[in-house]
């Protein structure tokens, strides 16, 4: 029995870089959310709720690019160059926020400026996810397998709206993960910014999902021509769907049910991607075959493969484990 191996590995880097989008999706939120928290005691209380678990979110986006550069060295070669500023600005955003999280309980005069570090940070990291994300997309210009395209390709129009609409699902994500993990006044006031955000994320990815198939023809063609319109029909009425259950666990006061109705949409709006490039690893003319390493490197990186995933998978749920339950305040690890 032979495994098409590129195709076994994109499911497996498809899969990291959405564990990274809904784990370090909701920490990028609740950096988002600090400028609408005055109080510093619910900042204190925010960070204590992700203290536990904001490093190890991080891993995944390792693995989603150390792997993408091991696997589709092509691929790598091609989408780095065009998009070079958002994802520099993003390791940039990355390393500042992860400072001001040490510093800000180091100091009382200079928090102010490490919280808006945070803030910033978790801001411009999420906007530049976007914005990279649209840029693929929208498509990269290729000549004689490399990069043909200007330096400001990756601004336009669709990226920003892309970069918008991830700003606002993390910090959607932020709040949800809040009314999961506080209680009190922190609690009620996330519970009153979830639904606001909840409906502008909607709007957003039915803006970005009718704007999609205009960019290239073949989108057009996976969501709406028989029979691919078969298996793409299910995911708007699934993104309803869980957009009516939303707004009610949101009404009837669910602690947990809003984060994991939040993620869900992520994971639908993620399907509809992938229904949209598949094969295409660059669109619009790269394939995962065409950008994947020789077979034997795949085989190499597989065995690998098998034996760290599986520990990351347990340490992270056994860390979530561990800190499950209500932040109380003073309990975080700095006090």
């Amino acid at each position: 029995m032979t495994f098409d191996l590129p195709f076994l590995w994109a499911g497996l880097i498809a899969f990291a870089v959405l564990a990274y989008v809904i784990l370090d999706g909701f920490d990028l939120g609740i950096g988002i959310l600090f400028p609408a928290m005055q109080d510093p005691h619910d900042r204190d209380v925010a960070i204590d709720s992700i203290a536990p678990v904001w490093d190890g979110n991080e891993t995944w986006l390792v693995l989603g690019g150390g792997g993408l550069f091991a696997v589709f060295p092509l691929a790598y070669a091609i989408a780095l160059p065009a998009l070079y500023m958002p994802i520099t600005l993003m390791v940039v955003a990355l390393i500042f926020r992860g400072v001001a999280f040490e510093f800000r309980h180091r100091t009382n005069r200079g928090r102010r400026f490490w919280d808006g570090a945070f803030a910033g940070g978790s801001l411009v990291a999420a906007l530049c996810q976007g914005i990279a994300l649209g840029a693929l997309v929208q498509g990269i210009r290729i000549e004689n397998r490399a990069y043909a395209g200007g330096w400001w390709d990756w601004l336009t129009p669709f990226s920003v709206l892309t970069g918008l609409a991830l700003v606002t699902g993390y910090t959607l994500l932020g709040a949800t993960w809040l009314v999961y993990k506080t209680q009190g006044d922190l609690q009620a006031r996330c519970f009153r910014w979830s639904l606001p955000l909840g409906a502008a994320l909607l709007a957003f990815i039915v803006i970005v999902s009718a704007v999609t198939p205009l960019l290239n023809p073949t989108y057009a063609q996976r969501w709406f021509a028989w029979p691919a319109v078969l298996y793409a029909a299910p995911v708007p009425l699934l993104v309803a769907a869980t957009a009516f259950g939303f707004w009610r666990a949101v009404r009837n006061r669910r602690e947990l049910l809003p984060f994991l109705l939040a993620l869900a949409l992520f994971v639908l709006s993620y399907v509809g991607l992938g229904i949209s490039l598949y094969p295409h690893i660059v669109p619009p003319s790269v394939t995962i075959w065409y950008a994947a390493a020789p077979e034997a490197s795949l085989k190499f990186l597989l065995a690998g493969a098998a034996v760290l995933l599986p520990i990351i998978l347990i340490y992270t749920g056994y860390a979530y484990w561990v800190f499950r339950g209500k932040v109380t305040p003073g309990s975080g690890y700095h006090h």
